[in-house]
């Protein structure tokens, strides 16, 4: 007869543990529940940075256009337009350049003051996305 440890074992108790067949499904039913969390989650990190990442794109755009109308020198008043593509997303843009007229500017007697206006719109998913970015800029000739 076998010994271990100085006792007899039988064949019908050696004593040896193991897991049963509901604590293996137990457990792999956990298992299985914590992955469709964590694999739910992965999915939402990824939409947000395919969100952030259009997003940076649009200010990049808005950026660039304002640039644009500024290295002319003094912006004429005026509206363009136009379409951009990025990872297979449209981008529309209209850049619109006023006369910047404040009451408290009349009565400190300051003209020459333009506002440039970029409006940036895309599509994201079933939404429409919409950024706005504005500046100022003084006629170089003011004394």
């Amino acid at each position: 007869m076998p010994r271990i440890n100085g006792h007899k074992v039988t064949e019908q108790a050696t004593g040896i543990g193991a897991f049963t067949f509901i604590e293996v499904i137990a457990a792999l039913a956990i298992v299985s529940i914590s992955l469709l969390g964590l694999l739910k989650l992965h999915l939402v990190s990824i939409g947000m940075a395919d969100a952030a990442a259009m997003t940076a794109h649009a200010v990049f755009l808005a950026q660039g256009k304002i640039a644009e109308t500024m290295a002319l020198g003094y912006p004429q008043v005026g509206v363009d337009t136009g379409a951009a593509e990025y990872d297979r997303a449209d981008f529309r843009w209209r850049t619109e350049v006023g006369d910047l007229q404040l009451p408290e500017l009349a009565q400190a007697e300051v003209a020459g003051l333009r506002k440039i206006s970029v409006d940036v719109t895309w599509k994201q998913g079933i939404r429409r996305k919409h950024l706005q970015m504005s500046t100022c800029v003084a006629d170089r000739k003011l004394q």
